[in-house]
């Protein structure tokens, strides 16, 4: 009994070609031999199956009679084929894997549209983290010619259409397989893949439009910035011929700060105070990140009460502070005079 193609590759008589190029690579993913559970001649079934309906003329001539006439295939597809005996770029053919099922198994080797990313460390002081800074950074890097702009042509020179691809940026290349001939799009190595070339190259960078150079970069670092954030500078990457630049990422290292620690938008410190401030007020001299302020103590504080200053903490939105929260601390003596026993032992007389 002939065996039925569209039945083989499940799709409908009236199927199109891109879904039975679909359903070819659905099927030859599952059966592939060289694939865990994979099946030989269900796949040799299907690659013949394909071969015929992928084909205008053939799967015409299968449509009409049940069999094809033109070419070469037959009904036995790739039946008694050996594929221990194949081997890539054997006798008549010039074969990879990876180009002909790259689309199905993942593996398709891309052209790189984009430099390379670069990152690095950058540390800064806590008042730095706090109300931002901008840093100048030298990277040693491929970047844009200067000279030429990217275009690779000097100056007073223009481009003209890539006689190779013919200003497409791309080519098409033919290969052999034991599934025949196929067809596939590759990036233009003559202009890479701009479809431009210069008529007269730059002399800087000899008409490639980039070069290895010591380049310089503004970093602006936001207020409030918190430590091992990373910030990213698109395009300040490396350059590359014909495609776009990759990017650059700064890893943010925030020094501690002996008397301050960031809390969201707010600032934390610890204030240590007297036993006879906690109990009868006063007024103490604080050092912020915006100089010396007066701080007044309230009468009856106790161990650990939170003080708030308000504006003195970190900037965020439309020029907004948050702000500087103090915590107490209530130092105990460990000595204590005559008068100063008999002024303790008179307030707990008095239940104090």
């Amino acid at each position: 009994m002939a065996k039925d193609y569209y039945e083989l590759l499940g799709v409908d008589k009236k199927a199109s070609k891109d879904e039975i190029k679909k359903a070819f690579r659905n099927l030859a993913h599952k059966y592939h031999p060289d694939k865990k559970g994979g099946d030989a001649e269900k796949f040799k079934e299907i690659n013949e199956a394909y071969s015929v309906l992928s084909d205008d003329k053939k799967r015409a001539e299968y449509d009409a009679y049940g069999r094809t006439f033109s070419g070469n295939t037959n009904q036995g597809g790739f039946n008694g084929f050996d594929f221990s005996q194949f081997t890539q770029g054997g006798e008549g053919f010039e074969f990879d894997l990876g180009d002909i099922f790259g689309d199905m198994f993942g593996t398709k080797r891309k052209e790189a549209r984009r430099g390379r990313d670069i990152s690095i460390d950058l540390e800064l002081s806590f008042e730095e983290s706090i109300f931002g800074v901008e840093r100048i950074i030298l990277l040693n890097k491929t970047s844009t010619c200067d000279n030429c702009n990217g275009s690779g042509a000097e100056k007073g020179s223009d481009t003209m259409t890539c006689p190779t691809c013919n200003g497409k940026g791309t080519v098409r290349e033919i290969k052999k397989s034991f599934f025949g001939q196929f067809e596939q799009v590759a990036t233009c190595q003559t202009c890479k893949g701009s479809g431009k070339v210069p008529k007269i190259k730059c002399h800087v960078c000899h008409g490639q439009g980039i070069l290895k150079k010591e380049t310089e970069i503004k970093v602006k670092i936001p207020p409030g910035i918190d430590n091992g954030e990373m910030m990213r500078l698109s395009g300040a990457g490396e350059a590359i011929v014909g495609g776009q630049s990759g990017d650059l990422y700064v890893k943010i290292y925030v020094k501690r700060h002996p008397l301050f620690r960031k809390d969201g938008n707010n600032l934390v410190m610890d204030l240590n105070i007297k036993l006879s401030d906690a109990l009868l007020g006063g007024e103490q001299t604080v050092n912020t990140l915006d100089g010396d302020i007066k701080v007044k103590i309230p009468e009856g504080v106790v161990f650990g009460e939170i003080l708030r200053v308000r504006g003195k903490g970190v900037p965020f939105e439309r020029s907004r502070r948050g702000d500087l929260l103090i915590k107490l601390n209530i130092l105990i003596p460990k000595k204590l005079s005559k008068e100063a026993k008999k002024a303790i032992d008179q307030l707990k007389q008095e239940g104090i």
